[in-house]
């Protein structure tokens, strides 16, 4: 059950960005599998790929589509990755991108392809295809609910952000959605997200942009260390917005990078909060680290310790566990001896062993929340990172075990 999700926020159109969803049968009967995103002529689109080396055929199109053509449209399916498919995955992916260039009138190039589901099984081409004009037809500005639907998997929520502000004087729109739930480990983003402004941005802008904020959002979650093969991550920048920035030193760069990263933010926190099984929202916080990278590190050893997480699902506030995670993060300049550990507000351990005026009530008080605060205090410099995680539960096991039945 999700933590601390509850119904979509109003989600702006993007003039320039259309979208539609259809049933296409590709997996199971009856549900949003088929999305198409339609940008118009001349938007700008930058994106981000997993850098697992068993890239799925549709993210090694897409990024080679990508590095020599304008996109005019996505088309991405649910229940199948067409990850692991070899040649035949590629050339299905490509028949998808020819038959919707063929409907839109444009070059095989100019379309991207995205799948998600399962790895290893190759993609119902004919029902993709014989999908396709029943999804053209429905394209609308207001399609973005039924996109962010459509490319849900084991999801249990849809998940979507949006804004609307002016940056000096100038309008701007800001809307995405994501999916992604299980398979969560950030090397690039690990699910898969679609992000549309209206602001036009040059190519140097939109790149350097959509890196930072990615830095802080989808690479700072992680819920079981897995990184997907299909990750993908686009920003469209249609230009027909009030907002032109031409270069990152422009006063307007860093406030529209502080609005985009709300944006990125939010979907990435929202994963996490949809994470499979999970039952607690779990932010760990390392600071006074002598760099970032060593702070990183520390907290992704205590988000990927098992120990750690399953104590997490069971209220219990294994301050030891923690601790001992602390103890084995491939850093070399950690002293255990100068590390303190809290719960929330409550300190649990002070250097290297329980703290003096920790109490097992105030740390189950602290346990039994579903939104819980890490945060390691290094006292060795003045670096931090926050990374954002969730607990190991029964759940989760199940559904990765029944994953393909």
């Amino acid at each position: 059950m999700a933590v601390g999700l509850s119904t979509l926020p109003r989600l702006f159109p993007v003039p320039g960005i259309r979208l539609a969803t259809t049933s296409a049968g590709i997996r199971k009967r009856n549900r949003k599998d088929l999305v198409i995103i339609e940008c118009a002529t001349n938007t700008r689109v930058a994106g981000v790929f997993t850098n697992n080396k068993l890239r799925a055929a549709p993210v090694v199109l897409a990024h080679r589509h990508l590095a020599g053509h304008s996109p005019r449209a996505c088309i991405i399916n649910t229940g199948f990755a067409n990850a692991a498919t070899g040649q035949k995955g590629l050339e299905d992916a490509l028949a998808c991108c020819q038959a919707l260039a063929e409907q839109m009138h444009c070059q095989t190039e100019e379309i991207l392809p995205f799948s998600t589901g399962v790895i290893g099984e190759r993609l119902p081409v004919d029902r993709i295809i014989n999908a396709i004009p029943d999804c053209l037809a429905k394209l609308d500005a207001d399609g973005w609910k039924d996109a962010a639907h459509g490319i849900m998997t084991t999801d249990t929520v849809a998940k979507a952000f949006s804004v609307k502000t002016s940056i000096n004087g100038k309008g701007l729109t800001i809307t995405g959605i994501v999916k992604g739930s299980g398979m969560i480990r950030p090397d690039m983003a690990t699910m898969l997200a679609f992000v549309a402004t209206d602001a036009k941005l040059s190519a140097e802008v939109i790149t350097s942009a959509l890196q930072e904020v990615t830095r802080t959002s989808f690479n700072r979650i992680t819920v079981d260390g897995d990184t997907s093969t299909n990750d993908a991550c686009l920003l469209f920048a249609t230009g027909q917005g009030e907002l032109v920035i031409e270069n990152d030193s422009e006063d307007s760069y860093q406030l529209f990078v502080k609005e985009l990263g709300k944006v990125f933010l939010d979907l990435a926190q929202a994963i996490i909060r949809d994470a499979e099984g999970i039952t607690k929202f779990i932010t760990i916080r390392v600071t006074n680290g002598l760099s970032e990278s060593d702070c990183l590190e520390v907290a992704y050893t205590v988000a990927h310790s098992p120990l750690v997480k399953t104590a997490f699902f069971a209220s219990d506030p294994n301050w030891g566990r923690i601790l001992a995670a602390v103890g084995r993060a491939p850093v070399k300049d950690i002293d255990i001896d100068s590390v303190s550990v809290y719960l929330d507000d409550v300190c649990i351990a002070r250097s290297g062993a329980v703290a003096d005026d920790y109490s097992e009530a105030a740390g189950k008080n602290v346990m039994s929340r579903d939104e819980i605060t890490i945060r390691i205090d290094l006292g060795t410099g003045q670096s931090q990172a926050t990374v954002w995680t969730s607990d190991l539960s029964h759940d989760y096991v199940t559904i990765n075990a029944e994953y393909r039945t």
